[in-house]
C-alpha cells in the first residue's frame, strides 16, 4: 500500500510527505493565490508518469542487455478547459542514448511500458490520448 500525507503550509502551498519519508512541496499559480514557489500538483502527476515510464524503459533495456547510457522523456499535456481539468492528451518523446542500441529493442521497451508496466501512464490513459515518439542517440 502506498501512503502520503499532504499538509497545508500557507497561502496555497502544501507539503507532501510520502510513505517512504520524502518531502515534496507544491504550490499554486499566483492567479489562484499561490506564490509559484514549487511545482503544481498536476505537474507532479505528469512528472510521476515520466519517472514511471523511464524506470520501465531503462529496466527493460538493461534486461535485454542493451548498452543504454541515458534516457530522457519530455512530456507535454493538454487539459480539458472545464472542471475537472483532466489531461486529455499526453505526448511523450523519449531520447535514449547508448552504444549500438537496437531500434526494435527501444520501441519494444517503450511499448511494454505504455501497455503493460507503467501504472501511472496507464491510469492517465483512461482520460488522455497517449502518444509516444522516440529517438536513439549513439554515444
Amino acid at each position: 500500500m502506498l501512503e502520503c500525507t499532504v499538509r497545508w503550509h500557507d497561502g496555497m502551498s502544501f507539503i507532501a510527505e510520502t510513505g517512504s519519508g520524502h518531502m515534496v512541496p507544491m504550490d499554486g499559480a499566483p492567479a489562484a493565490g499561490g506564490r509559484n514557489l514549487a511545482p503544481r500538483p498536476m505537474e507532479l502527476l505528469l512528472a510521476g508518469a515520466g519517472g514511471c515510464t523511464s524506470y520501465d524503459v531503462i529496466s527493460i533495456l538493461r534486461k535485454g542487455r542493451q548498452d543504454v547510457a541515458d534516457c530522457a522523456v519530455t512530456l507535454k499535456a493538454d487539459r480539458a478547459t472545464e472542471d475537472p481539468m483532466v489531461f486529455t492528451r499526453i505526448d511523450m518523446h523519449f531520447v535514449v542514448k547508448g552504444r549500438g542500441l537496437k531500434p526494435e529493442a527501444v520501441e519494444r521497451a517503450i511499448k511494454l511500458s505504455a501497455e503493460k508496466y507503467c501504472s501511472a501512464s496507464i491510469m492517465l490513459g483512461k482520460t488522455a490520448e497517449m502518444h509516444h515518439t522516440w529517438e536513439i542517440v549513439e554515444v
